[in-house]
Formats: C-alpha cells, sequence, structure tokens
C-alpha cells in the first residue's frame, strides 16, 4: 500500500459540504462524497459528522463487515497522530476468507408438558373447596355467635 497522507482535525473539518465530504472512523481520514447517494441509511447520516471523528457512531451503529471493508476504498489518509491498532489492520482483508463462526454456549430447559388434567386439578378444584366451604358457612350460620 503507498504512503497515506495525514491530516489534521482542522484540516478535515474544512471538507464538510454536501459537494466535499470528509470524515474520520478510526483514525482513519474518508471522502465519502462520492458514496452519499449510496449510503443505505441516507446522506443526511453521513453530513451530520462531516469534517469530525464519527467512529463512536460507526461503531455504535453495529456496521456489517462489508461496510467496514468500505473504509479503505475511501480512505485518502490517517488522522496526525493516529497509530493503526491491531484490531483496524484487518479492516478490508480479503473478506473470501472463510470466517468461524463464534461458538455460543447455551443450554435447553425441555419442560415436562403438564397433562390437561393437572391444570384443572390445580386451579378449579381449590376454588370449589373455597366456593363449597364459604357456601356451608353461610348456610348453617355457623359464622353467628350468640352471647
Amino acid at each position: 500500500m503507498e504512503k497515506q497522507r495525514v491530516f489534521t482535525l482542522s484540516q478535515v473539518a474544512q471538507h464538510k459540504s454536501k459537494k466535499d465530504c470528509w470524515l474520520i472512523i478510526n483514525g482513519r481520514v474518508l471522502d465519502v462524497t462520492k458514496f452519499l447517494e449510496e449510503h443505505p441509511g441516507g446522506e443526511e447520516v453521513l453530513l451530520e459528522s462531516a469534517g469530525k471523528d464519527a467512529t463512536k457512531d460507526f461503531n455504535d451503529i453495529g456496521h456489517s463487515q462489508a461496510a467496514k471493508n468500505l473504509l479503505v476504498k475511501y480512505q485518502v489518509g490517517f488522522l496526525q497522530g493516529y497509530v493503526v491498532q491491531e484490531g483496524d489492520s484487518n479492516v478490508g482483508a480479503d473478506s473470501s476468507k472463510e470466517l468461524k463462526p463464534k461458538e455460543m454456549k447455551a443450554f435447553v430447559i425441555k419442560e415436562d408438558p403438564a397433562p390437561k388434567y393437572k391444570v384443572f386439578i390445580e386451579f378449579f378444584v381449590p376454588m370449589f373447596v373455597a366456593i363449597f366451604f364459604f357456601g356451608y358457612r353461610n348456610l348453617t350460620g355457623a359464622a353467628q355467635f350468640s352471647s
């Protein structure tokens, strides 16, 4: 890769119009002017971050690997003082490499389906017992105390 230019934040800040739109993502200075109309989120999203560091916005959205690979395509240089980190160096790498899916650990609890009659017994039998108790109590007058 040829040597990339180094820009200051004030230089990038001068490019914030629809006809000249630059932004910074992970220390990479990107000229996204030609990408404005193609951006799936609309050009307004890019114009809001134009001339600024859009790393937080870019990461918060959760872009696909294809979107991350586009960073290299539109890169015109680096931000002054930025050091490429190991995690950033694989951005734009050949996406044809087979990626190992992350292993997900989980366990499943199989519920033993309760028979229909069990629901009847657990709910309706205590209700019938309570109804009969209060009915018997009211009919016999057991609730009255005489002195």
